[in-house]
């Protein structure tokens, strides 16, 4: 028997997608990014300085922050500025984030940059890392194009756009955009970053409880591209007039 989707989903269906460029008012580049339940404000800020590691190379770096909110999900939990440290989960994710955007652009054209993209979910049904790529990069754009607005950059040093989204196995059956009920159930939870000629960013795939197929990975892989391909043609809407 197919499982049935909470929300009633085709198996290659992605939840409603809303992103707002702008959304904030300070930051260089921000964007409130909405996939389902799943709200991640994502802010980009420009700083003149870079790692000690990078002084004197005339070349850039983009990192990130991710963090959730006190009562993102079901259950509150205590700000990690009260607790005193951040989660390992969260700095997992937020290096996955930095890997993802350094991927993304040329960082020798950025001079001696730093671009810290910080992503705060809002709200958390499923997918909170994926979304936070996603829309971290149309933030990242929106700062980069300021900066070429100001003769800082000659163009975007960008490979062309990036996003990520979450596939996996939930009763026998492969599925696109897990929220999180399908996420804690599943047998197979994996993340695609992609660029967008098809290039791959990142693959993060676990097998949660039963071994999958390489037939499998690359079905699922192949489910990752469609959706894939939806988001950046959002992203390209967002960013009408930049990109």
């Amino acid at each position: 028997m197919q499982f049935q989707r909470p929300d009633g989903r085709a198996p290659d269906q992605m939840r409603p997608i809303k992103l707002v460029r702008g959304w904030h008012k300070f930051a260089e580049g921000s964007c409130l990014i909405e996939i389902g339940n799943t709200r991640v404000l994502c802010t980009a800020s420009v700083l003149d300085r870079v790692p000690n590691f990078l002084k004197g190379t005339n070349t850039g770096w983009i990192t990130a922050e991710y963090g959730m909110i006190p009562r993102a999900t079901h259950t509150r939990n205590e700000r990690e500025a009260r607790v005193g440290r951040q989660d390992s989960r969260s700095i997992e994710i937020q290096r996955l984030i930095g890997r993802c955007l350094r991927a993304a652009v040329d960082l020798s054209a950025l001079g001696e940059r730093t671009i810290v993209i910080d992503c705060d979910v809002l709200q958390g049904d499923g997918g909170t890392r994926v979304a936070a790529i996603t829309g971290g990069f149309v933030a990242l754009v929106e700062a980069l194009w300021k900066l070429q607005q100001e003769g800082v950059l000659k163009k975007l040093p960008i490979y062309g756009c990036l996003a990520a989204v979450s596939v996996g196995i939930v009763n026998k059956q492969l599925l696109l955009d897990l929220n999180y009920d399908e996420d804690s159930r599943a047998s197979v939870d994996m993340n695609v970053a992609m660029l967008e000629d098809g290039r791959i960013v990142e693959i993060q795939a676990t097998a949660e409880g039963e071994a999958f197929t390489r037939e499998q990975f690359d079905q699922l892989l192949a489910l990752a591209q469609k959706g894939i391909r939806q988001l950046i043609a959002l992203q390209k809407k967002v960013l009408e007039g930049i990109l």
